[in-house]
């Protein structure tokens, strides 16, 4: 190799440095996107170490989704200013883009940790547990609603979270209140709710009670949720306790986990009181 030659690059050699195929470099020097520094007469491509830098900033724009035609327009008429204005609009994307994942993440994170309780608890065994109070956000009343006044609440509730981005990983649940269990209406909703971490400043929020709750389980189909009840309703006489307001309905194995509604699993909060 010339003298001349001896602190530059192969194009075998830039593009291990890269951690890209040769065929990248051959491709972005017959665009004009990014040339070598040196051809000789025979062909050769040989690269500078100055020209890591600029590879590496075409590579981060191609990472997020800035097009080549995009990159190589900046490239032929980059100035300090347009390097400026180009990297603080892409951090406002690069921003988004990173709290979009960070929910995509607390969406995962918390159907791990609801699946994994579900798959670690008795699920034939009721008990008795204080629980701290929650934040729900309600649909509207469904209390004796017609089919499509039930759809159009689901699809309003949906709508809401959706844009609130208030959907992170919990389901839509359902409350049931006192009257409607002791009359065996297990179909008689008075809300839906979504779980929410935080309170929100909404005006569907509802702070569920911190109190004493029965928490059952129901394993299979809704169709067959009166036997869990009937259970739950002797436990309460057994245990001279008292229904509460609501019942609460959590469904934390559901479609995302198993297959098949026998396969379903329903977390029940009853509202309990000590006589």
């Amino acid at each position: 190799m010339n003298k001349n030659l001896d602190k530059y690059f192969t194009t075998g050699e830039f593009a291990k440095l890269c951690n890209v195929k040769k065929q990248t470099l051959f491709h972005y020097d017959n665009i004009g996107i990014f040339c070598p520094e040196i051809k000789d007469e025979n062909g050769y491509r040989y690269y500078s170490y100055q020209q890591f830098e600029i590879f590496s900033v075409i590579t981060i724009l191609k990472e997020i989704n800035m097009p080549l035609k995009e990159i190589k327009s900046y490239l032929d008429n980059r100035t300090p200013s347009s390097l400026i204005n180009l990297f603080k609009n892409k951090i406002k994307e690069v921003d988004k883009e990173i709290e979009n994942l960070n929910k995509i993440r607390t969406l995962m994170e918390i159907k791990i940790d609801i699946t994994e309780k579900a798959c670690n608890v008795n699920h034939s065994k009721i008990n008795l547990k204080i629980q701290d109070e929650e934040y729900l956000i309600l649909s509207n009343p469904i209390d004796n609603t017609s089919d499509k006044g039930f759809f159009k609440a689901v699809s309003d509730h949906m709508d809401y979270c959706i844009c609130n981005n208030l959907n992170i990983g919990y389901s839509i649940e359902a409350i049931i209140n006192k009257d409607n269990i002791l009359k065996g209406n297990h179909n008689g909703y008075s809300y839906l709710y979504t779980k929410v971490d935080d309170l929100q400043p909404s005006p569907f929020i509802y702070i569920k009670p911190k109190g004493l709750y029965l928490v059952a389980y129901h394993q299979g189909s809704y169709q067959n949720i009166k036997e869990t009840y009937d259970k739950i309703l002797l436990f309460i006489d057994e245990n001279n306790l008292t229904l509460g307001d609501y019942s609460y309905e959590e469904y934390i194995l559901d479609e995302v986990s198993v297959k098949g509604y026998e396969n379903y699993l329903t977390q029940i909060l009853v509202e309990v009181k000590n006589i």
